[in-house]
C-alpha cells in the first residue's frame, strides 16, 4: 500500500510517533479536528487529509471514520492510504478494529483489493467486521470465488457472519451460480435467525432464479412476510430470464394488486416479457398502470413500451409514444427504426434512420437485421459499406449479419474477406460469429471451407454449429454424407429439432425410409415434442418414401394442422399418385376454416395432372386469383402448361399461352414444342420452335410431327 502502492509497511515506519498526548497539545488537536471539518463541509477533501497527515497528533474515531468514508465516496485512493496511515502509526500498536475495518470497506470501494487484502493480513487482530468487510470487497470487486472461499475460511474458525455478509456471498453465488453453496447458506440465515430480513430473502430469490431453479426460487418468494420492491423486480426478472415470459406478466400484476409501487426496471422487465410472447393486450395494460403512477415519462418506461408495441406490431402505438417530447433518445430512435424494420417498413425504418443525429452500433445493427430479415440483400450491402465509412464500430451481431448478407448475395469472396476482418480482431471464438461463418460457406456451397472451419471451432461449437453444416450438405443434395455427420455428432452433443428436421429432409431427398424411421423412433425415445415443423417433415419424409400410411398415422396424430401440415400432407398424395385423396384433403382442409397458400395450390394443380383433370385443374388455378386472392407463380403456370400438355389439350393450351402476364420461359416452350409434336399441333408446335431458336439461339429447334396418321391444323 502507501501512496506508491504499501502504505501500511511505508507510513508505519514514517509516522511512529509517541501518541500519548500531553493536555497542552489537546487544544491544538481540538483546533485542527476542526479546520478538517470546515475542509470536509465544503467538499475539499484532499487538504483535510493533508492536514490530519502533516500532523503527529491522533485525532477522534469519528473524524477518521468520516474521513473514510468520504474517501470511499471520491474514489480518494492516496488520502485513503493516508489516513489508514496516520490511522496505525498514532495508534500503534493497536489501533482501532472498527476503523481498519473501515479502512479495508474504503479499499474495496476504490477497486483496491490489494490494498484491502494487505491491510486485512497485516492486521494486528481481527472480528467479524473485519472478515465481513474483506469479504464485501471481494464480491463488489468481482472476485467471487475469492469471496466464497473467505466465507468458507471464515466459517471454518467459528466467526459469525452478519446481514451484510450473507447479503454479498449471496450475489457471489449468483454471479458464478453455485447452488449447492447457497443452500448451506440459506441454512446458516435461518439458523442464526435472519430468516425475517427481506433483503437476504430477496437475495435467496435472486440466487435461486439465477441458477434456474425457480421452483426454489418462487418458494422463497412465497415464504417473504413483507417483499419490497426490489423483492417483486427479482422474480419478475429471474422468470423473465427463464424464458417464463407469462410468469413475469403475471407476477406484475399481482404486485400492481398487492398495492407495489413498481421500479422502471420492473416496468421494463414485464414489457420486454410481453414483446416476448406478442402479448399486446398485457403491454397496453402495463402502459395503463404506467400512465397512472406518472411513469409514461421515464426514460427506461418509455422506451420499453416503443419497444413492446413495435414488437407486437402496433407500430402507430409506438410511433405515439415515441413523438413525445421527452421520449426521443437513442434507445426509443432505436426501438422504433428496429420496429419498421422488423415488420416489413423497411422504407420507412430507412427514413427514420436518416433522420438520426445520433447512432450506435445497435442502430446499424437493428437497421441491417430489417434489410437482411427481409432478403433485401443489395440494400443491406449499401448499408454495410456506409457502415464502415462512417463509425469503426462493429460488435458480433454486427458480424453475424454481414456474414448472412454474403450468404444471401452468394458472394463467398466477401464472405472471405469478412473471414479475414474477423480473424484480424480477434473475433473468432465468438461463437455467434463462428455459426454464421459456417453458414455463409455452406450456403455459398464451399462445403470444404465449411467443413476446415467447422473443425476449427471443436473446442466451442456447439448444437447450431453441427445443424449448420449439416443443412449445407443436405442443400447440396449430399444427404448420405449429412446422415453419416449426425452419428459423429452424437458423441458430442444432443440434436436439436431443427437438426432433426433438417435430417428428415435428408432421407426424404435420398429415399432413405429405414434412416427416417430410426430418426422418428429417436425423437419419440428422447421426449421430443414433436412441433408442427416437425410433423411436417416426418409426413413429407414418409410420403417420398412411399410409406404414405405412416404420413397419415403422423397428420391424424397431430393436436392440430395448421396450413403447413396440410401441405405436406397434400403434396405427399401427389408424391404417391394419390392425386384424387389430395383433392378430398383439400375440400376438408377449407371445411375446417383453414385457407390456402400458393403451395396448396402448387400440390392441387399436381393432383390435377396425376388424375388428368383438366377442366377440374382449370377451376382450381382461376380461383387462385379469383376466390383466395392469391397471385399464381411461375410454378403453377408450368402445372398448367403440363397438364394441358400430358392430356393432348391443345386448343386448351395454345388459349392459355395466350393469356399469360409474362413470356414463357425455355423450359415452357419445350415442354409445350414436345406436346404439339406429339399430339401434332403444327401452329402452336412452329411457334414454339420459333421462340426456343430466339431464347437459345446455340441449339436449333425444328417442329416434327411424330404421328402422320394425325391430321394437322
Amino acid at each position: 500500500m502507501g501512496v506508491n502502492g504499501n502504505a501500511a509497511f511505508v507510513f508505519n515506519r514514517v509516522l511512529q510517533r509517541n501518541t500519548h498526548q500531553p493536555k497542552g497539545l489537546r487544544a491544538e488537536s481540538e483546533a485542527l479536528t476542526t479546520t478538517i471539518v470546515t475542509h470536509l463541509n465544503f467538499g475539499r477533501l484532499r487538504e483535510a487529509v493533508s492536514i490530519l497527515f502533516a500532523s503527529p497528533l491522533p485525532f477522534p474515531f469519528s473524524l477518521y471514520a468520516r474521513l473514510f468514508q468520504m474517501c470511499s465516496t471520491n474514489a480518494a485512493i492516496v488520502e485513503a492510504r493516508k489516513v489508514e496511515s496516520h490511522l496505525i502509526a498514532t495508534f500503534s500498536p493497536t489501533p482501532p478494529i472498527f476503523l481498519l475495518n473501515r479502512a479495508i470497506e474504503t479499499y474495496g470501494k476504490c477497486g483496491r483489493l490489494d490494498d484491502a487484502k494487505e491491510l486485512f493480513e497485516e492486521m494486528p487482530q481481527r472480528n467479524g467486521g473485519s472478515w465481513n468487510a474483506m469479504i464485501t470487497a471481494y464480491a463488489q470487486g468481482g472476485c467471487e470465488k475469492k469471496a466464497l472461499w473467505l466465507f468458507s475460511s471464515m466459517n471454518r474458525l467459528g466467526i459469525c457472519a452478519n446481514e451484510i455478509t450473507f447479503a454479498s456471498v449471496l450475489g457471489s453465488c449468483a454471479a458464478v451460480f453455485e447452488l449447492f453453496l447457497s443452500k448451506q447458506i440459506h441454512g446458516l440465515i435461518v439458523k442464526y435467525g435472519f430468516g425475517w430480513n427481506v433483503i437476504l430473502g430477496s437475495s435467496l430469490v435472486d440466487v435461486y432464479g439465477k441458477c434456474g431453479v425457480m421452483s426454489d426460487a418462487r418458494r422463497m418468494f412465497d415464504e417473504i412476510e413483507n417483499p419490497n420492491a426490489i423483492t417483486w423486480n427479482v422474480i419478475v426478472r429471474r422468470y423473465l430470464e427463464m424464458g417464463n415470459e407469462r410468469e413475469a406478466v403475471v407476477m406484475f400484476f399481482k404486485m400492481i394488486r398487492a398495492n407495489f409501487r413498481p421500479l422502471n426496471f420492473t416496468f421494463s422487465n414485464a414489457l420486454v416479457a410481453c414483446s416476448s410472447i406478442s402479448a399486446l393486450l398485457e403491454g397496453i395494460q402495463i402502459h395503463g398502470v404506467a400512465i397512472r403512477i406518472g411513469y409514461e415519462e421515464d426514460e427506461v418506461v418509455s422506451s420499453s413500451l416503443i419497444d413492446m408495441y413495435a414488437k407486437c406490431g402496433d407500430l402507430e402505438s409506438a410511433r405515439g409514444i415515441f413523438e413525445l417530447p421527452s421520449s426521443k433518445n437513442l434507445i426509443s430512435w432505436t426501438s422504433v427504426v428496429s420496429g419498421y424494420a422488423m415488420n416489413g417498413r423497411v422504407r420507412e425504418a430507412r427514413e427514420l434512420f436518416n433522420e438520426m443525429s445520433e447512432r450506435n452500433v445497435i442502430t446499424w445493427n437493428a437497421m441491417l437485421a430489417g434489410y437482411t430479415h427481409f432478403r433485401q440483400w443489395e440494400e443491406a450491402l449499401e448499408l454495410v459499406f456506409l457502415m464502415r465509412k462512417e463509425t469503426q464500430d462493429v460488435d458480433h451481431v454486427t458480424l453475424g449479419l454481414i456474414l448472412n448478407v454474403c450468404a444471401g448475395l452468394l458472394d463467398v469472396e466477401l464472405g472471405k474477406q469478412v473471414h479475414g476482418f474477423i480473424y484480424r480482431h480477434g473475433l473468432y471464438s465468438n461463437l455467434f460469429v463462428g455459426n454464421a461463418l459456417l453458414h455463409m460457406y455452406g450456403k455459398c456451397g464451399n462445403l470444404r471451407s465449411a467443413k476446415l472451419w467447422f473443425y476449427q471451432i471443436s473446442h466451442w461449437r456447439d448444437k447450431i454449429s453441427w445443424n449448420a453444416l449439416l443443412t449445407s450438405h443436405a442443400r447440396h443434395g449430399l444427404s448420405e454424407e449429412a446422415m453419416t455427420m449426425f452419428g459423429e455428432m452424437q458423441w458430442e452433443t444432443t440434436p436439436s429439432e431443427i437438426t432433426l428436421c433438417t435430417l428428415l429432409s435428408a432421407c426424404a431427398n435420398i429415399f432413405a425410409l429405414e434412416q427416417g424411421k430410426q430418426i422418428h423412433g429417436f425423437m419419440i425415445r428422447n421426449g421430443y415434442e414433436i412441433n408442427v415443423a416437425g410433423r411436417g417433415a416426418l409426413v413429407d419424409m414418409y410420403s417420398k418414401c412411399r410409406c404414405l400410411e405412416y404420413a397419415v398415422k403422423v397428420f391424424k396424430e397431430a393436436p392440430s394442422q395448421d396450413l403447413i401440415l396440410w401441405n405436406s400432407m397434400i403434396l405427399g398424395c401427389c408424391h404417391n399418385r394419390r392425386g384424387r385423396d389430395a383433392l378430398r384433403l383439400f375440400e376438408l382442409m377449407e371445411e375446417e376454416g383453414v385457407g390456402p397458400d400458393h403451395i396448396t395450390f402448387q400440390g392441387i394443380l399436381l393432383a390435377c395432372v396425376y388424375e388428368g383433370l383438366a377442366e377440374i385443374g382449370t377451376e382450381y388455378f382461376n380461383s387462385m386469383s379469383n376466390k383466395f386472392c392469391i397471385i399464381p407463380r411461375l410454378e403453377h403456370y408450368e402445372s398448367m402448361i403440363k397438364l394441358y400438355s400430358r392430356h393432348g389439350l391443345m386448343d386448351e393450351l395454345e388459349d392459355f399461352i395466350k393469356r399469360m402476364p409474362f413470356e414463357p420461359t425455355v423450359t415452357m416452350w419445350t415442354r409445350v414444342l414436345s406436346a404439339c409434336t406429339e399430339h401434332g399441333h403444327s401452329r402452336l408446335g412452329k411457334r414454339a420452335a420459333e421462340k426456343l431458336n430466339e431464347l437459345n439461339p446455340s441449339t436449333q429447334y425444328h417442329f416434327q410431327i411424330m404421328d402422320t396418321s394425325r391430321g394437322c391444323k
